[in-house]
Parts: C-alpha cells; structure tokens; sequence
C-alpha cells in the first residue's frame, strides 16, 4: 500500500510531464485494488482538461501509449512497480460504458436471431470487457478471431 506522501509525489510528477508537453489540466490520483499484478501498486491517475483530443488520440492510442510511458517513469521515480490506470476526461470509462452496451445489444440481436455477430477489431482490453461483460449470458458466447490490429469479438449463440 502506498502512503499519501508518494500519492502525491505521483501528481507532481504527472503535472510536471504534462508542463514539459505544454499542456495544463488538473491531475487527480488515488491507489484502487485489484486489476494489476501483486508485486505492482496499483495507482489511478484521472486528468481533466479543456482540449483532451491531443492526449487521447485516435481511439485511445495516445492515451494507451501515454499511459504506458507514465507507468515506466512513475516506477522508475519511486523505486517501485506501479500498475497504472491513466484516464483524460473520463475517456476510458464513457468507452467502457459503451463497449458493454454495444456488447449486450447485440447479444440480444444474436440470441433472437441465432445468427453469430463480429464486433469491430478491439484492443485486448477491450475485447476482455465484451468477454467479460457476456460471461454469465447463457443464451450466447463469445470467442476472439483474428490477428494482431485485425483482432475481433465474436458473439455466438449457445
């Protein structure tokens, strides 16, 4: 567990590399439990600000590779493994929200008309989401197909 002391060196840090990007915004951080590995702390780092475009990128691909550069540097600056979760105006959270809601509905559009579904092709985490979402569905299942940027989910009736 970390203490409040190293919490706050972790919102120093991020604002000084947002300060270095020339971009302001207000960084707020918190420790959460579960997700990351068990030698790892486990830190979420939520950042609001007025133009979030240029951090996000195109479907999330900045803040992914954002995300995993501030997680080497934060673990480099404490001397310890940090598992993080970056998030730039609840961006990951509002496309959570609709990878399930797009998952369940066309759960419910396989389970009607016995017909398989492909989502489009998905990031692992967020086809672990879909996987996850629809694991306790009885009436449909769900598989990974594809390759590397081309992999997808798959919604099968049961």
């Amino acid at each position: 567990m970390m203490n409040q002391s190293e919490l706050d060196r972790i919102k120093i840090l991020v604002e000084e590399f947002l300060k270095k990007i020339t971009i302001t915004g207000d960084v707020r951080v918190s420790q959460f439990l579960g997700e990351g590995s068990r030698v790892a702390e486990n830190v979420e780092v939520d950042i609001t600000l007025e133009e979030p475009q240029f951090l996000i990128g195109q479907n999330g691909e900045t803040l992914s590779d954002m995300g995993r550069l501030l997680s080497i540097m934060l673990s480099r600056a404490l001397a310890k493994s940090i598992y993080l979760k970056l998030d730039i105006n609840d961006y990951k959270k509002k496309k959570t929200d609709y990878i399930k809601n797009l998952a369940q509905s066309l759960a419910d559009e396989v389970a009607f008309t016995k017909e398989k579904k492909a989502l489009p092709p998905m990031s692992s985490y967020e086809r672990m989401v879909v996987h996850s979402e629809l694991s306790q569905r009885q009436d449909v299942k769900t598989e990974s197909q594809g390759e590397a940027q081309a992999r997808h989910v798959v919604i099968l009736p049961q």
